[in-house]
């Protein structure tokens, strides 16, 4: 893979509130993932980051994007999941002080994980990253307070993975989604789940959130969620038809491709999505493990023999 130490497109911070904002970085594919800063309303300060970033230059990016709306150092870091382009940046925002939150699966996950995500795009300039893992974890739901703000922390159950977090502000009616929702991108639930996915979906439009914040791509409003259920919808229809009809998940993308879908980024990812549904229809606990070495070399087949491009 070439390119992958070219200056990346800067990041803008986007104001969908008083003192909220999202932090968005193009183009928002592999491991090119937004993040939120929150600042104590009213005051400036007290300052609350929902994930940070994949490599240490990415990370510094975004410790500069801070500095310019506070002096301080994030009182918290909030991990939406345990994906290293959302972690791995932990360290090098952490102040002397900061505590880092996250649902009790993600301090596992990434514990076991590692920096093993570096190994898919070595050609990356990870930098000298290092493992910051969760101080503080949850299991259902945990209220924060900042000022006056209310932060509530949801786990949703599987869905893009199995430890997600919604970051819910219900003043503002903003949600910082995670991955759980991908505006323009393809969605990606090889470890997590299809069904789980709707119902997350589902639990989401009872929030009425006016301002969605996904892992990767543009500001929304509800209409990704729409996009999304009826990705969801289209990928299960397609899953039972192809394994009535005896197709792998691999042929039966080759054959279908990404229909009404072609639009999103990254659709390579149909594959694993497959995969996720097949299972579901044998059966299998949502959520439950795939060979996830092995589903990325056939994502990689699908996509010619060629490594899906990071720009992180």
């Amino acid at each position: 893979m070439t390119g992958a130490t070219r200056p990346f497109a800067p990041a803008r911070l986007e104001e969908l509130a008083d003192g909220v904002f999202a932090y968005i970085q193009p183009d928002g594919g592999w491991c090119v993932s937004n993040a939120g800063i929150l600042l104590e309303p009213g005051r400036g300060g007290g300052p609350v980051l929902v994930d940070t970033a994949a490599t240490q230059a990415r990370a510094s990016a975004m410790r500069a994007a801070l500095g310019g709306l506070t002096p301080e150092s994030p009182r918290l870091i909030v991990n939406t999941h345990f994906h290293g382009d959302h972690t791995f940046g932990n360290a090098a925002l952490a102040g002397p002080g900061t505590v880092v939150v996250a649902h009790e699966d993600t301090r596992t996950e990434m514990e076991a994980a590692g920096l093993g995500l570096t190994g898919l795009w070595p050609d990356v300039e990870w930098g000298g990253i290092q493992l910051r893992l969760p101080d503080l974890t949850y299991r259902q739901s945990l209220t924060l307070h900042q000022g006056e703000r209310r932060i509530e922390l949801i786990h949703p159950g599987p869905a893009h993975t199995t430890n997600d977090t919604l970051v819910w502000l219900p003043e503002e009616r903003v949600l910082f989604a995670g991955d759980v929702v991908l505006p323009g991108c393809t969605p990606f639930v090889l470890m997590g789940s299809v069904a789980g996915s709707l119902a997350t979906l589902e639990l989401i439009r009872k929030l009425e959130p006016r301002t969605v914040v996904g892992g990767h791509g543009p500001v929304s409003g509800p209409e990704s969620l729409t996009q999304t259920e009826e990705y969801f919808r289209w990928l299960t229809e397609r899953a039972t038809e192809g394994r009535a009809a005896g197709l792998t998940p691999l042929q039966l993308a080759r054959e279908t491709g990404p229909g009404p879908f072609g639009d999103l980024r990254d659709p390579e990812r149909l594959v694993a999505n497959l995969h996720r549904a097949y299972a579901e229809l044998a059966g299998e606990a949502l959520g439950s493990a795939l060979d996830v070495v092995s589903v990325f070399g056939e994502m990689v087949a699908y996509n010619g023999g060629v490594l899906p491009l990071s720009h992180a």
